[in-house]
């Protein structure tokens, strides 16, 4: 005996025609997103004379993977990928820490002036990172930071934008199981270690990936604050890559595409907690 199943408006709605047209759409969409990288990767394959050639090579033939080697071995290259991985990873552990605490005394804590202080810190995010370039490199001139580690990891170990992300994720967090935390003798420290940050896991692992990803990508403050070649990070080394006269686009592509690699792996391994980042930013505004 068979039984039909009447489908929900909603269903109705979600298998309806259109559905596979905007499948196609967004196909085609992340097609042509993809073409530049597929661009970058095929340059990095080529031989010096095939790169500019019209009408454009689209498939290396020959592919010369010794691009990659000659990339990493021309320049200190090594020395750049070791630097950017130590930084971003140092000054991401360093903006985990400090934004989870601001977050939980904003989301956790009761003090005056507590509501009018986070938008203050809040209101930070739409001053631009020039505006305040000059007087962050003046701070790190007087105190000698210049072409050191602690110049590069520092400045950008606290954000606004974390301790808005973490707040809103502690916010969704019941107060119950705080208040029986601090019944069983647990005290603030305690609790916030204890509860509430494993309980944030999504939150923090995204602010992780979004931390990271930002830290590999900067390049103005590395480009000002060092000087020497050795210091360099990976975005600033690969100007060494562009010559004044001639530029190498087989190496610099292949160098740029291995600096790509970290990133890719990053997402592909927490890919969900971006949407999870996104979307539980706003879930409450108490």
């Amino acid at each position: 005996m068979t039984r039909s199943v009447s489908l929900t408006p909603l269903a109705r709605r979600r298998r309806g025609p259109g559905t596979p047209a905007l499948y196609a759409g967004l196909i085609v969409l992340a097609f042509f997103t993809l073409i530049p990288f597929y661009w970058m990767v095929a340059t990095a394959l080529k031989e010096p004379q095939n790169v500019l050639t019209f009408p454009p090579q689209w498939v290396p033939i020959p592919a010369k993977f010794s691009n990659f080697v000659t990339a990493w071995t021309v320049r200190p290259f090594g020395r750049w990928f070791a630097n950017s991985i130590f930084i971003a990873a140092a000054a991401t552990f360093l903006q985990l820490v400090t934004c989870s605490m601001a977050a939980y005394a904003f989301a956790r804590l009761k003090f005056a002036g507590r509501d009018r202080l986070f938008l203050l810190y809040l209101g930070t995010l739409m001053i631009p990172g020039q505006v305040t370039l000059i007087p962050t490199f003046i701070l790190i001139r007087l105190l000698d930071w210049s072409d050191t580690y602690q110049a590069l990891i520092l400045p950008p170990a606290f954000s606004a934008f974390g301790t808005f992300l973490l707040r809103q994720f502690f916010l969704t967090i019941p107060f119950e199981l705080e208040d029986a935390a601090r019944i069983d003798g647990a005290n603030r420290f305690q609790t916030y270690f204890r509860v509430i940050l494993p309980l944030a896991g999504p939150g923090v692992a995204a602010l992780t990936i979004f931390s990271f990803l930002q830290l590999w990508n900067s390049f103005l403050w590395p480009l000002v604050i060092t000087n020497t070649i050795e210091m360099n990070t990976i975005t600033v080394g690969l100007r060494a890559f562009q010559g004044q006269y001639m530029t190498d686009y087989s190496l610099l592509m292949a160098a740029a595409t291995l600096s790509l690699l970290p990133m890719l792996i990053v997402f592909l391994v927490a890919q969900r907690y971006f949407v999870e980042g996104i979307q539980f930013a706003g879930i409450t505004g108490r």
